[in-house]
C-alpha cells in the first residue's frame, strides 16, 4: 500500500506535516555546519542538509538559502566577507549541529554556544569546525535566485580541502564509513552512513 499525493493534497496538509513529509521524501543527505564570520569578527556556524555537488573542475560546491525575509546571518556574512567553511558532522556531534539551527542573536556565535572550536587554518578569512573531520573553505562565486519559492543557490568554489589522509582511497574515493560521517532526512532524522559498495565507472557494456 502506498499513500498517493496530488499537489492540492500537500498543500492542504496539516503545515508541520507537510514540511516533514517533502523533506524527507528525497531521501538521506550530509549536514554540514557553514561557518562564516562578519567584518566585525563576529562568528557564525549554522547546519545546513541541502549540500550540493556542482563540479570538479574547477572544484565546486553549493547550498541552498531559505527566503531571506528574516535575518539570515550566514547570508550576510559571506556576502560582506565572500568566505566561508562547510564542515562535514560526525555522527557523534549531531546534536550539538543541530542545536546550531536555533535563532541566536548575531552577537552570540554558535560556535561558543554549542560548544565547537574555531580553527583558522592557513590563513583563510573564515572559521572551520576543529572537531570536523573534512573541512571545506570556499569562496563565493555565484549566488543564483530561485524565483519559485525565493530561495537562493548559493555556489562557492573551493580555496581549500581537508581531509584524513588515511580515509582517502587510491582512487581518491571518501570513505565515510570509516569516518563516521553524520547523514540527514529532512529537518530532524540523523542516521549514520554505512558502506554498501564500491562500483567501476558504468559503461554500456558493463555487467551487473
Amino acid at each position: 500500500m502506498h499513500s498517493i499525493y496530488s499537489k492540492e493534497d500537500i498543500l492542504a496538509l496539516d503545515k508541520q506535516f507537510r514540511i516533514n513529509l517533502v523533506n524527507t521524501a528525497s531521501g538521506i543527505r550530509s549536514p554540514h555546519l557553514i561557518g562564516s564570520q562578519d567584518s566585525s569578527g563576529n562568528t557564525n556556524l549554522a547546519v545546513f542538509n541541502s549540500v550540493i555537488h556542482i563540479g570538479a573542475n574547477p572544484a565546486a560546491l553549493g547550498f541552498i538559502m531559505r527566503p531571506l525575509s528574516v535575518a539570515r546571518h550566514s547570508y550576510e556574512n559571506i556576502k560582506e566577507q565572500g568566505y566561508f567553511t562547510m564542515n562535514l558532522v560526525a555522527s557523534n556531534q549531531y546534536k550539538a549541529a543541530h542545536q546550531t539551527s536555533a535563532k541566536y542573536p548575531r552577537e552570540e556565535s554558535e560556535f561558543d554556544r554549542c560548544g565547537f572550536t574555531e580553527e583558522y587554518i592557513q590563513n583563510f578569512p573564515a572559521p572551520f569546525v576543529q572537531e570536523s573531520q573534512i573541512k571545506i573553505g570556499l569562496s563565493l562565486v555565484e549566488e543564483i535566485p530561485i524565483q519559485f519559492n525565493d530561495t537562493i543557490l548559493i555556489v562557492g568554489k573551493i580555496e581549500t580541502l581537508i581531509v584524513p589522509t588515511d580515509a582517502i582511497g587510491p582512487d581518491g574515493i571518501i570513505n565515510h564509513a570509516e569516518l563516521d560521517s553524520l547523514a540527514v532526512s529532512g529537518l530532524y532524522s540523523y542516521y549514520r552512513a554505512s558502506q554498501l559498495d564500491t562500483l567501476d565507472y558504468a559503461r554500456p557494456e558493463t555487467k551487473f
